[in-house]
């Protein structure tokens, strides 16, 4: 025993570890090698000397996407790790982050740190304010004209004719339908209309609410918010969506820009944004710590923080309160905020209105847990859809519109929709939405051939059973639904193996197609490992063989997945 401790204790202070040494007047760094320890040393050799320069190979491997992370299962140290021996923000956003700042301290050497990133972008006063006073923000209602989905069309303010929520008290996901009007949607030179499956693209700003959070913590003042400025990018397409990438000066304010043109929530901090943060941070040890997850010291770390629960920016600025970079520096190092596509669940072609054009969607709530504020907060786009939902639900609200345009038609379940041959339609949760537009395109052509089959899986059909009732027919006669929370607990994948017979009828027709819609988690996997079974068990093939079957029915129009 005493011979093994004197081994570790000479790996502790063996070069080996990778502590810096001099020779000759220059500064060097020794290999690295893995070391094989017990448990008892390797908090000791997590943290040699103090020397966060040293190379820690037992933080684990590089996961992709410039980060790294602990291999699942890994030891644990046996003794607690040390406390930075430097002031931390005590603040709840900073705690949540959770981040693993060991072995950071005061001491450290910090290597490979991301250079600061350049700032493409700037904010001038207009040059002539007479000139700037005609300009006039509409970022509360539309977003302003330069957020152009294709050109040369713009965003078309749709009104909500009528919405409801589809979903019961006691659902865990709500669920929202709308009837948008679109009678006076421009007509497009290439000729092509909504369509049955097609979708709708949809502008979805960010929470008014958080954008003004944003603004307090940044210090902007409230007059300068939706005072006019003048923008100058140096190329690429922002602030447009699929614009010319090019050179750019126009007006605006400071609120559409944070408003409608970056992505405040939906993406990880990336190192650029840690970076820019930390340059901008007044306080020293919330910049130390900034610059760690940028070096590459703090790599474990930085990787923990991406790959855990989403952060948003407001998240951050408040976690380091001392960093307030200005706007148009961090402009340069978000996101675009990119729109959102619902698939139509009608068919825009048979309207229930009268003298109006509606195309109808359904939206479902996406949440995730606010861990520093409590709660949940939802999407950018359904939260959108859900506060607006809410003014003519609770509020009374008569005149709401949604920015709007028409989607991509070539999506797949527009593409391989055709009137004639069986169809078997799978999907689960809102995935169900678009199949309703389906049956009612097929119950204006009914014929001996059109033969359609919905199986929609629900938790529990009495609260989240999506459109009961809507399909134009008798439900039982064209739809099975499968209950996953309720009686014996079975999953749309079940139902498909149950009703193998029909699986196998719909997809060796002449024009048939089954098509699967929802969630790739859990569902869509599911739901091919079902159709590979249908395979091997009603086509006699090996497994091999019954995933080439299906592959070729894809490659040929009658098997479509649209998941996500």
């Amino acid at each position: 025993m005493e011979k093994e401790v004197d081994l570790l204790i000479q790996k502790i202070k063996s070069p080996i570890l990778g502590i810096d040494f001099t020779r000759a007047g220059k500064t060097r760094r020794a290999p690295t090698q893995l070391e094989k320890v017990g448990f008892n040393g390797v908090d000791d050799l997590l943290h040699p000397l103090d020397d966060s320069s040293a190379t820690n190979l037992l933080q684990g491997q590089c996961c992709g996407g410039g980060c790294c992370r602990l291999p699942s299962g890994a030891p644990s140290p046996a003794r607690s790790p040390p406390i930075p021996n430097f002031n931390v923000p005590d603040n709840p956003a900073f705690k949540s982050l959770n981040l693993k700042l060991s072995p950071l301290s005061s001491r450290s050497r910090l290597s490979s740190i991301t250079p600061l990133p350049e700032k493409t972008i700037s904010l001038e006063s207009p040059v002539d304010p007479p000139e700037a006073t005609k300009h006039v923000s509409t970022a509360l209602t539309h977003p302003p004209k330069f957020v152009q989905p294709h050109p040369p069309y713009d965003v078309f303010p749709a009104r909500i004719h009528d919405t409801r929520e589809l979903t019961k008290p006691g659902a865990p996901k709500r669920t929202y339908h709308f009837d948008l009007d679109v009678t006076d949607y421009p007509e497009e030179v290439d000729g092509v209309d909504f369509r049955v499956g097609g979708a709708i693209g949809v502008t979805a700003p960010n929470d008014f609410q958080t954008v003004d959070s944003i603004f307090d913590l940044l210090s902007i003042p409230e007059e300068e918010r939706d005072a006019p400025v003048l923008l100058k990018t140096q190329g690429g397409r922002w602030p447009t969506i699929w614009g010319q990438e090019e050179a750019r000066t126009l007006t605006t304010t400071r609120r559409e820009l944070l408003t409608w043109t970056v992505d405040i929530q939906s993406y990880p901090p990336t190192k650029n944004l840690l970076r820019l943060l930390a340059e901008y941070a007044s306080d020293e040890d919330q910049k130390t710590i900034l610059l760690y997850l940028c070096s590459k010291q703090g790599q474990a770390a930085f990787c923990e923080l991406r790959t855990g629960p989403y952060i948003t920016l407001e998240q951050l600025l408040t976690a380091f309160p001392s960093s307030k970079p200005p706007l148009d520096h961090l402009l340069c190092n978000l996101k675009t905020l990119m729109p959102r596509f619902y698939s139509l669940s009608n068919d825009p072609h048979f309207s229930r209105h009268q003298h109006r054009r509606i195309v109808e969607i359904a939206v479902t709530v996406h949440e995730t847990e606010h861990r520093w504020k409590g709660g949940q907060r939802t999407g950018v786009g359904s939260g959108f859809f859900e506060r607006k939902a809410q003014e003519i639900i609770n509020g009374g609200a008569q005149d709401v519109y949604v920015p709007m345009f028409r989607g991509l038609m070539a999506n797949p379940l527009a593409k391989e929709f055709i009137a004639d041959g069986p169809m078997l339609l799978v999907g689960a949760g809102v995935g169900i939405a678009p199949f309703r537009g389906f049956v009612q395109r097929r119950l204006q052509n009914a014929n001996c051939v059109n033969k359609v089959w919905v199986l929609q899986g629900v938790r529990d059909s009495l609260v989240d059973e999506l459109y009961s009732g809507e399909w134009g027919v008798h439900d039982e006669q064209i739809k099975k639904v499968v209950e996953s929370r309720v009686g014996t607990g079975r999953y749309v994948q079940d139902e498909v193996r149950a009703q193998a017979d029909l699986v196998w009828f719909v997809i060796n027709s002449m024009d048939g197609r089954v098509f699967v819609c929802g969630s790739s988690k859990g569902m869509g996997e599911g739901v091919e490992e079902a159709l590979i079974d249908v395979a091997v068990r009603k086509g006699r093939l090996s497994r091999d063989e019954a995933k080439e079957f299906w592959k070729k029915k894809k490659e040929g129009g009658q098997y479509i997945a649209e998941t996500w």
